[in-house]
């Protein structure tokens, strides 16, 4: 390595990875205990009893709070063994998706957690899509064994059709439910026996017992016999572990556990710390970042909102691509060649936050900022690059915005801007003027910016319909074209909170319209980032 940089040793420790899945699957809850184990926290927050006053780490707006659910990402940092982890967990709730696929862009691996009751579910679908579509290495938990659930071999055959890859079994489990004994260490040949009703680590909670002890045969009959059976049967179906079929994303690791009662975490922990990848390197549109070099890049995947009301901050958090990240240091900001300086640089453990002095690729480190960095910019030292693949989608659904008290429009307008950049929804202004417009995936996204809007910003807000179903962001390779366009279509066209021009339609059919009649303006259903890269409209 070039000019003296040593991190190499440094960027091998990091673990960088995003926790997936469906909806109330136990996502937080593993989360909670994996920082548990890692000794980063030294109770688990209740997730489920919501009038108590402890609250899962991970959540920390006042929405999540209210409701037990997590709309927005968070990221946590801690040491285990000789690893650095970044733990980010994500939105389980279809509505704030695009948050998740912003993550899984800056992360290297993910965990999938899967309810053992109800198998894969439609957004556990969805996240494997973009993960496979990034090649991105699964290690899969199936969670809640001590409930009645479906049957291991099942579930095997469920999340291998699902994910389109062989999956290896590490762990398999014995009995269910109230009879559920623990787990099969299958490359041990020991179980790990089951207490449940645990709320801590103890040395109880861990026992083991070999295979062949005659208490245990005479303890668990038939149930560890059919188990025994099982594994016998799935060693012969299924390959054996390839760790580099693992690391391109071909094949997934599988344990079983209960997340509630501690149970199967500490599995996952040394998997993630033994198994899953160091950072690799990152497409620019200019080249490929490896991060060994010398020269500091990181792009910025994720902007918060007031993080601390108190100071009505906003918060850009960044993965480091590559070299070695020190307080203080200047950085570029490529989109627009402005600087930025870095001295409140910040690490994470959920809302618990500490200024940082150094850090190295694979870590996400925070920068807070008064509007300067945007969703997908990146940050360098001096080098013009832009990296891929953060994505914007298209609206499916829309609502005009307004305010309740004409009093609170500049209340409103700044709420808007700071939540449109945020990524939390889409905002438009309409060419024609008018109510601002916003655009989401799903109704949650509404009430959640609402909420928002009237705590956060003291703006009560009423939403209401809006005749436009389908937009479309729209480019030529000829301005003059474009200003045509948009000038003739000013009736339904708007910009985006970074000035992207947008053509909003009804329907379809009315866009197929539009489509046919001007060949020299491309739609397209996605937009990368604030560098404006985009994809052509795909949808038939």
């Amino acid at each position: 390595m070039s000019d003296g940089f040593s991190g190499g040793q440094e960027v091998s420790r990091r673990r960088s990875f995003a926790i997936i899945s469906h909806p109330d699957a136990g996502k937080t809850t593993l989360t909670e205990k994996l920082l548990l184990y890692a000794g980063a926290i030294q109770i688990a927050g209740s997730v489920k009893a919501r009038k108590a006053s402890r609250h899962a780490t991970s959540d920390w707006m006042e929405i999540e709070k209210q409701r037990g659910i997590s709309v927005a990402s968070s990221v946590m940092q801690m040491e285990y063994r000789d690893c650095v982890i970044n733990l980010l967990d994500t939105p389980g709730h279809q509505d704030f998706s695009e948050d998740t696929y912003r993550v899984l862009t800056a992360v290297d691996s993910a965990l999938m957690v899967i309810d053992a009751a109800n198998g894969v579910e439609p957004q556990t679908r969805r996240l494997i899509e973009v993960c496979r579509a990034r090649n991105t290495p699964l290690i899969t938990f199936i969670n809640k064994l001590d409930r009645e659930v479906k049957k291991p071999l099942d579930l095997m055959d469920e999340i291998e059709a699902a994910l389109g890859m062989p999956v290896v079994p590490f762990t398999w489990p014995v009995g269910m439910g109230k009879s559920f004994a623990g787990v099969i260490d299958i490359a041990l040949s020991q179980m790990r026996l089951f207490r449940g009703g645990e709320d801590r680590i103890d040395s109880a909670s861990a026992s083991t017992a070999s295979l062949d002890d005659p208490g245990l045969v005479a303890r668990l009959g038939p149930d560890l016999q059919e188990a025994l059976a099982e594994v016998e049967l799935v060693q012969g179906a299924m390959p054996s572990f390839d760790r580099g079929e693992f690391l391109a994303g071909r094949q997934s690791p599988v344990f079983f556990g209960s997340a509630i009662n501690n149970f199967g975490v500490q599995e996952v922990l040394d998997a993630l710390a033994q198994l899953a990848p160091a950072p690799g390197p990152r497409e620019a549109v200019q080249r490929s970042v490896h991060p060994d070099e010398s020269k500091f890049a990181a792009v910025v995947f994720k902007v918060q909102a007031n993080m601390d009301p108190a100071h009505r901050d906003r918060v850009a958090f960044l993965r480091i691509c590559s070299g070695r990240f020190e307080r203080g240091m200047k950085l570029k900001i490529c989109r627009n060649g402005k600087e930025i300086r870095t001295n409140n640089a910040l690490s994470f453990l959920s809302q618990r936050r500490d200024i940082l002095d150094e850090a190295f690729a694979g870590d996400i480190i925070g920068l807070p900022n008064h509007g300067l960095l945007r969703l997908g910019d990146t940050l360098t030292e001096g080098e013009t690059l832009q990296f891929r693949g953060l994505p914007f989608f298209a609206p499916e659904m829309f609502r005009m915005v307004e305010t309740a008290d004409p009093m609170k429009n500049k209340q409103l307008r700044t709420g808007l801007m700071q939540l449109g950049e945020e990524g939390a929804i889409q905002v438009f202004r309409p060419h024609a003027g008018g109510a601002m417009l916003l655009g989401a995936v799903g109704q949650l996204q509404f009430e959640v910016v609402a909420h928002r809007l009237k705590t956060e910003y003291g703006a009560e807000v009423r939403l209401l319909g809006s005749r436009f179903n389908v937009a479309r962001w729209v480019t030529s390779e000829d301005p003059k074209k474009l200003t045509q366009f948009l000038e003739e279509n000013s009736h339904r066209t708007a910009e985006d909170v970074v000035g992207a021009p947008v053509l909003l339609t009804a329907h379809r059919s009315e866009l197929d319209v539009v489509m046919e009649r001007w060949p020299q303006i491309q739609f397209h259903a996605l937009r990368e980032h604030a560098g404006l890269i985009f994809q052509s409209d795909l949808v038939n």
